[in-house]
């Protein structure tokens, strides 16, 4: 399904946006905006529900306890009264719905923002070689990975997939060739022999795991050495891959710290992640009593998200849509922490102000009253 919304959608969007101004990056703007636009009502209805459910929680909790104690020997009627509650306030499970309905969507932006032409493509397969002796009872079982959009021009592109006609099982001393070719049959080197250059889009091969079970050769020929397992990587070029945009040396580029290098532009796009996700956690608070555990939450949240994508291995290209996708979210939750609440939460909120305040006001004068020297008269100066 992601693949589907990836290759049917986002990527038709992208090439729209890339016709009208050519830069990837702006594309990536672009398409971002879009997706959150079309999206806002679903998400939007994940805030209010949030929201209204941090109003509504202590008294939610309050009836709950009173009702399951009251009706303690009446099941029936505690459920009866707990749906109440609940059409009353609302079933705090209501803000998820909308977040699934748009997780499909957004994890196939990411996957399509991992991808060509974005990011080099990597086509993995395991590989399991067994002892000559036992090859031959093995039944042969094709294998086929997914498919993933290679990009050979600014607007030309099209599915590609790896694929082993005799499967990923081979025997000591035998060889297969893992092919790579579109949909429709055409082989991938065929594809390119109708461009200028097509050696830019060579796919590269390795073995990630198990080099002393199988080695492979530059045209993708694995050659099965000793038992046990192994994986096998063609990794395509991606068209923009190492493509800028503003301070952005490459949209492909990986990792904070690579060969030795700080790159710094992974480094900005992650502090800006941060600290975004940090001004989206504040505004979800704006207007609502003061929560001790909640503000600490908010406070770390973004610190140690932020501390595991400087390790974590995604291109800029996908750090520049996190960090345009929170700016959206603090400007949407801004605009939403605005609207007017129902009647029966505005008046519960109204009751924890004027509560916090006169305990405040009670704290504050315990404070300065302990804070008396024993010897220093009451009201005294």
């Amino acid at each position: 399904m992601i693949g589907y919304i990836s290759d049917n959608l986002l990527i038709p969007i992208l090439d729209f946006f890339y016709g009208l101004v050519p830069s990837y990056g702006l594309a990536i703007v672009a398409l971002t905006i879009v997706i959150r636009v079309a999206l806002y009502p679903l998400s939007a209805g994940s805030i209010r529900s949030a929201r209204r459910m941090r109003i509504a929680q202590p008294v939610i909790q309050k009836r709950q306890a009173d009702i399951k104690s009251r009706y303690a020997d009446n099941p029936s009627k505690q459920q009866e009264e707990l749906g109440k509650v609940m059409k009353e306030f609302g079933s705090p499970l209501a803000g998820c719905l909308p977040l699934l309905v748009q997780m499909p969507i957004l994890f196939a932006l990411f996957a399509t923002l991992r991808g060509s032409p974005f990011a080099d493509v990597p086509y993995t397969v395991n590989m399991k070689v067994l002892p000559a002796d036992q090859i031959a009872a093995v039944e042969p079982k094709p294998f086929n990975s997914a498919s993933h959009s290679i990009f050979i021009a600014e607007t030309d592109h099209f599915p590609v997939i790896a694929s082993l006609p005799r499967g990923t099982k081979i025997g000591v001393g035998e060889t297969a060739t893992i092919n790579l070719h579109t949909k429709d049959g055409r082989a991938f080197s065929e594809v390119l022999g109708s461009i200028d250059d097509p050696g830019r889009f060579s796919p590269s091969w390795g073995v990630t795991k198990g080099e002393g079970i199988v080695s492979v050769s530059e045209d993708g020929t694995i050659t099965a050495l000793s038992p046990g397992d192994a994986t096998v990587e063609a990794k395509i070029p991606g068209l923009a891959a190492r493509s800028g945009f503003l301070f952005i040396k490459a949209l492909g580029q990986v990792g904070f710290y690579a060969d030795g290098v700080i790159n710094w532009d992974i480094a900005i796009l992650v502090g800006g992640f941060g600290l975004t996700l940090l001004l989206s956690q504040l505004l979800s608070g704006m207007g609502m009593p003061a929560n001790p555990q909640q503000a600490t939450a908010n406070k770390i949240t973004p610190v140690m998200i932020t501390g595991m994508f400087l390790f974590f291995p995604l291109p800029a290209g996908v750090l520049l849509y996190m960090v345009i996708a929170n700016v959206f979210q603090a400007l949407q939750t801004f605009i939403l922490t605005k609207e007017a609440l129902p009647e029966n939460l505005q008046s519960i909120l109204d009751q924890q102000r004027t509560q916090q305040t006169v305990n405040a006001t009670a704290s504050s004068g315990s404070g300065s009253s302990s804070s008396r020297l024993p010897f220093e008269p009451k009201g005294g100066k």
